[in-house]
């Protein structure tokens, strides 16, 4: 069922963020006299708005000297101040009502703060104003080949499946959206053994999965209204294949999906069996719970072949695990997982790949959960150049006995209490090297090292590692990256 409400932000979001370009703040204060302190306004992201509809803008401002006043200017469009700032207060909201023209385009608000010593500035906000967006509800399976267009948004009203067979195209820019939902109601996308998504986003035009309860907008990186540590309102990605696991049986059903769905089975002896291509994609909000301790992970690989590309994924707020392989050997490059629920790394069944650069920021239990085979099948797998921000974790590292992984080239900090490498594996050669830590004041690396691990650790400053991510793959595309929380990554 196609909804035709608006249409065209692609086009618009080349004309806006080239008028971007060209508005700047202009600040009116004496730079050169070091005793004035003028006030500074900060303006909001570029937005997207719809024709002859309305949107808040709100403008953060200094002024040491205290606020004055403020002014608007306005170009396609009209606004008012909803929220302005009162009588000498030092720093405040400004909060501007836009309400946009009936022509498609680009259109700017300037505010402009004035403080008691008549020093001021200002800053512009952009919108983008768009023709009516089209909105496609998904209601059932894929069984032929589909492709999911540039600015349109794909709402999931159900846990939907692309059966062996089809193959899902989702072009650049794309936003899918899951419906609210738990049990047997939990959305979800879901690639099953022998179909194919070919999700191939741009730096510059993510793909985003997301929930229906966030209002964001082609063109847009940043949800205009959800926490990006808000979690569980759908369920998330899920990708299925044919390639070996270590269980108790060579196919198996994975977990998050009811065993009544044979969609749900994968494993199985093609090494490179391809289930597609994920590039420049954005998973959030995601983790419904579908049954007592059985929630979807933001990106679930189960059994997926060597010939599938997965690099520059981003995981956001998802309740259970952030990525998380059961066997397979995909290779996974250009990795950041953000305030999962759980863990942000979880390897299980002998997954045989490799994941490389890659950024965890804060997760709920473990950095890394790595567990090992739970069959007669033993592969190993390599974790490396990744840099780990523990937060609020309970722990850093989680292995087991039969854990079977290789892990070089990491940086840990940020660490707090009870964070620890808990143990090393014993019936697997494995090998740990080159990892870093900046430790708190007044800690010891063993405090968090444990169980010998403190021989590879090499204690260092703030901002000295010369191991970890390389930050830079992730800035212009990822909701951590354009909101300026990779700051010291």
């Amino acid at each position: 069922m196609m909804n035709k409400l608006n249409l065209n932000l692609t086009a618009l979001l080349i004309a806006f963020l080239a008028m971007a370009v060209t508005f700047v703040s202009c600040s009116k204060d004496d730079d050169n006299d070091p005793a004035i302190q003028g006030p500074k306004v900060t303006a909001p992201a570029n937005q997207g708005v719809e024709t002859g509809s309305s949107i808040d803008l709100t403008f953060t401002f200094i002024a040491p000297v205290g606020f004055k006043s403020s002014a608007i200017e306005v170009a396609n469009g009209s606004a008012i101040v909803k929220t302005d700032g009162t009588g000498d207060v030092t720093s405040g909201d400004i909060v501007v009502t836009f309400t946009a023209d009936a022509g498609e385009g680009a259109a700017s608000v300037k505010v402009t703060v004035t403080d008691n010593d008549s020093n001021s500035d200002d800053a512009t906000g952009v919108i983008g104003i768009a023709g009516q967006l089209v909105i496609v509800d998904v209601n059932s399976n894929i069984t032929a080949n589909t492709t999911w267009e540039t600015g349109k948004v794909y709402l999931l009203k159900t846990r939907v499946a692309v059966e062996s067979g089809a193959t899902l195209t989702i072009q650049p820019g794309v936003i899918i959206k899951g419906e609210a939902g738990t049990g047997s109601n939990a959305t979800a996308l879901l690639i099953a053994r022998g179909g194919m998504i070919m999700a191939e986003g741009t730096a510059d035009s993510p793909i985003i999965f997301t929930s229906v309860a966030d209002n964001i907008q082609p063109g847009q990186i940043e949800s205009p209204n959800l926490d990006p540590t808000l979690n569980g309102l759908w369920g998330g990605l899920i990708i299925l294949g044919n390639a070996p696991i270590s269980a108790d049986a060579a196919t198996v059903q994975i977990e998050g999906i009811p065993p009544s769905d044979q969609n749900g089975l994968y494993g199985g002896a093609i090494a490179d069996d391809n289930s597609g291509v994920i590039k420049y994609v954005s998973i959030r909000h995601g983790g419904a719970n579908i049954g007592e301790g059985n929630e979807i992970n933001g990106l679930t690989l189960g059994g997926v072949g060597s010939a599938t590309v997965i690099e520059n994924v981003e995981i956001v707020a998802n309740q259970d695990d952030g990525i998380e392989w059961f066997g397979g050997t995909v290779n996974v490059t250009n990795a950041i997982v953000w305030n999962t629920g759980d863990d942000a790394i979880d390897t299980d069944q002998s997954w045989a790949g490799t994941l490389d650069n890659f950024i965890i920021i804060n997760p709920g239990d473990e950095c890394f959960e790595l567990d090992g085979p739970e069959g007669a099948m033993v592969a190993k797998h390599t974790i490396k150049n990744g840099t780990a921000y523990a937060g609020s974790a309970q722990g850093l590292v989680d292995l087991d006995n039969n854990s079977n992984v290789d892990i070089m080239n990491i940086y840990f900090f940020g660490l707090g209490e009870d964070q620890d490498f808990d143990q090393m594996p014993i019936d697997y050669p494995c090998t740990f090297q080159d990892f870093e830590a900046t430790l708190p004041e007044g800690t010891a690396v063993t405090d968090y090292f444990k169980d010998g691990s403190d021989a590879f650790v090499t204690v260092v400053a703030a901002g000295a590692n010369s191991f970890g991510a390389d930050a830079a793959q992730f800035t212009s595309w990822s909701w951590a990256g354009v909101s300026g929380n990779l700051s010291g990554f």
